[in-house]
């Protein structure tokens, strides 16, 4: 039973991610204060948990994500930090805007996320994947 309210949905970060996100947030509010801005809601409202008390459907840095945006087809991307993104390889940067959005969330939920053309998406988790289970 889903409500289609302008509320975003609850989201759960791990400290380290949240604490490297807050410091990224920050260094830019400079260069782009919207995603900044975006971004700094986006960990305010956030549930900290300590690192090993995240759980495995949770997105976090680092795990590659199945996600339908509009009802389109499913899109897997592996969640990065800036210097490691390479749309070509899937690796989404955390400060693009769908990557922002993300961020913190769980199997099954779904948020709007406005594209930098100013048009607003709908995205909805599928699958989460974290980087250890895709090792063995």
């Amino acid at each position: 039973m889903r409500k289609k309210t302008g509320r975003k949905p609850k989201i759960t970060l791990c400290r380290t991610d949240h604490d490297r996100l807050l410091g990224l947030a920050t260094a830019m509010e400079d260069r782009d204060p919207a995603l900044a801005e975006t971004m700094l809601s986006e960990l305010e409202r956030a549930r900290v948990v300590k690192d090993n008390a995240l759980p495995a459907t949770v997105v976090r840095m680092g795990s590659s994500v199945t996600y339908t945006a509009d009802d389109n087809d499913p899109k897997t991307v592996t969640l990065v930090f800036p210097a490691e993104a390479d749309i070509a390889e899937g690796r989404v940067s955390v400060t693009t805007p769908v990557g922002t959005a993300l961020i913190g969330l769980s199997a099954g939920q779904s948020i709007n996320w406005t594209a930098r053309n100013g048009q607003i998406h709908r995205l909805t988790i599928v699958e989460i994947r974290q980087p250890e289970e895709e090792a063995g």
